[in-house]
């Protein structure tokens, strides 16, 4: 029942928002009583954050089955790209800045699992990248590494980029073309014009 209870509170605060949906909603959406979900659940942070996690968790395990797909580094990171906007396409109600203003305790654990995960897989595409020939030989891994973690946290600013202007998928699309052109040789610029075609 509990991973049951989070899948539907994970479907819900993604399309509705994490602040307007409330425990009763959740219950009838599952046509149970919302005592069966605080049997599980003692507070309603606490099911947005045990939420956050699972949504976490399912996102860095596509991730990591990516990774042991061993592609080149460039197919790679689209292929995650993909994933990500797959496992996004119902997102819309901006729910990392709804987390940040309402349950900046939750945010702040999941930003620093983020910034783990994606500095990890980074670093790791970086260095497989340089060997491969295909991205500069002389990159600086580790601040390359957190100017790609920290452009993924301005596009989903909804400020600067308003949802009246861009999709996620396209902000997505938009940021990884602009991370790869700064870092790939003539031979990973080839790999990724052949890349951005077939995405066309």
């Amino acid at each position: 029942m509990k991973e049951k209870i989070l899948a539907k509170s994970a479907e819900m605060f993604l399309n509705l928002g994490v602040k307007s949906v409330t425990m009763d909603e959740i219950a009838a959406e599952m046509g149970i009583s919302k005592k069966t979900i605080y049997a599980h659940f003692s507070t309603k942070t606490k099911l947005i954050e045990a939420t956050a996690l699972h949504v976490f968790e399912n996102i860095s395990g596509g991730i990591e089955k990516i990774r042991e797909d061993k592609k080149n580094p460039i197919e790679e990171m689209y292929a995650i790209k993909n994933f990500a906007c797959q496992h996004l396409r119902d997102e819309r109600s901006s729910p990392q800045h709804q987390l940040q203003k309402y349950y900046p305790k939750v945010f702040a654990t999941i930003k620093s699992k983020q910034q783990n995960l994606m500095e990890n897989q980074i670093k790791t595409n970086l260095q497989r990248g340089i060997a491969q020939g295909i991205y500069h030989p002389n990159l600086p891994i580790d601040f390359t590494s957190r100017i790609y973690f920290l452009g993924m946290l301005g596009i989903k600013d909804r400020d600067l980029f308003p949802e009246s202007h861009y999709t996620t998928a396209e902000l997505i699309e938009k940021h990884l073309e602009y991370h790869l052109r700064a870092i790939v040789t003539p031979k990973g610029l080839t790999i990724l014009n052949q890349l951005l075609k077939q995405n066309s």
